[in-house]
């Protein structure tokens, strides 16, 4: 039996055989619907939509409702047999803390009963997924932004960027413009999510955004109720906030000098391997113009830091830069386990949750 590989995101929860040319098997929300016992409330309508997040930027956070969670995807979505469970390679987030990849190898061993376990950085398999081991990932995740430059299979941590903004918070700024230009209608933040999905997108640079904002064409959209609302400069605002954080906000340079000041962090002498190898990955990526708009930036940067985008091999499926964690998880996992590189489950009983760290790197 092939080994599971998991990317379990703020949003979505990607799962399948190890299989890199292939999409994952199987790909559901990670938020849950908290489910009452018989007897618990005697008036459970006032509970109906208690949700549950069990990964809050980019981090497991809720460890009952992660459990319920891999128990669904690896009995029913993917068929494990109780008794006679697998190997796992789970992605970990940039910056994960040391205990939460002790907890999580301590569930799957005690819990689930697999039969090996390993973990590696997402920046590193989003880089292998396009057939590379050095290079530098922007990852533009539901709850979190990563930046990490990684030289032969080692993220550089010293040099690494983590940003708790995401396609979370493009949504609630969506959001509020919507009500700014629709005030009398009331838009579900799920609705929204969907129509940033279908709408937002990048201008061709800061000048073309500003004339934007001075003179854009609304565009009406019908709801799922039937109510009609015009969506404008808005759409253009979501994307302007990667490169301009101002608008949401913060003081932080945009997203491609945080990139440039990231590389140029690093060892001199692995500048030209990370420019040349830049990889953007995570939802939010895929944003109609965006990568336009990020290599159109990144062109105007000093000819010594000028990042260039790799594009993705043509027999990768089309959604490589959503999937890309998962993907190069699939690549790792057909060498780690027939190698025996992973954790053993006679290693995890001779040294405990703590080998995590000396196996997985």
């Amino acid at each position: 039996m092939e080994a599971v590989v998991v990317d379990a995101g703020s949003k979505l929860l990607k799962a399948g055989f190890a299989a890199p040319d292939q999409d994952p098997a199987l790909i559901i929300p990670t938020k849950m619907k908290r489910m009452l016992e018989d007897g618990d409330l005697t008036d459970s309508s006032m509970f109906e939509d208690v949700s549950v997040d069990p990964v809050v930027r980019g981090f497991i956070k809720d460890w009952d409702a992660m459990e319920d969670l891999l128990h669904y995807v690896l009995y029913t979505g993917l068929g494990w047999e109780i008794g006679n469970e697998g190997q796992i390679l789970f992605t970990d987030p940039l910056s994960t803390p040391k205990a939460v990849r002790e907890r999580l190898v301590q569930l799957m061993f005690e819990t689930f009963n697999i039969s090996g376990f390993y973990a590696s950085e997402q920046a590193v398999l989003s880089l292998y997924a396009v057939g590379r081991i050095s290079g530098c990932t922007v990852d533009i995740g539901h709850g979190k932004i990563d930046i990490a430059p990684v030289c032969e299979g080692a993220v550089q941590h010293i040099a690494s960027k983590r940003f708790e903004i995401g396609g979370i918070d493009l949504t609630k700024l969506l959001a509020q413009e919507l009500r700014k230009s629709n005030p009398l209608v009331s838009i579900d933040i799920s609705e929204v999510e969907k129509l940033k999905e279908q709408y937002a997108s990048c201008a061709d640079d800061q000048f073309a955004y500003e004339g934007i904002q001075r003179s854009c064409l609304a565009e009406k959209h019908t709801l799922p109720d039937g109510q009609v609302i015009t969506i404008g400069k808005g759409k253009y605002l979501v994307g302007e906030a990667l490169f301009q954080p101002s608008i949401l906000g913060l003081e932080e340079h945009g997203i491609v000098e945080q990139l440039v000041r990231s590389i140029s962090s690093v060892s001199s002498e692995n500048h030209r391997q990370l420019l040349e190898n830049t990889v953007l990955c995570g939802g939010t990526s895929s944003m109609l113009g965006f990568e336009d708009r990020f290599q159109k930036e990144a062109n105007l940067c000093s000819s010594s830091i000028r990042p260039s985008l790799v594009k993705p091999p043509e027999y990768m499926p089309e959604n490589l830069s959503k999937n890309s964690a998962w993907m190069g998880g699939a690549i790792l996992a057909k060498v780690v386990f027939p190698q025996n590189q992973h954790v053993t489950k006679a290693d995890y009983d001779e040294t405990g949750p703590v080998i995590v760290h000396k196996k997985c790197f």
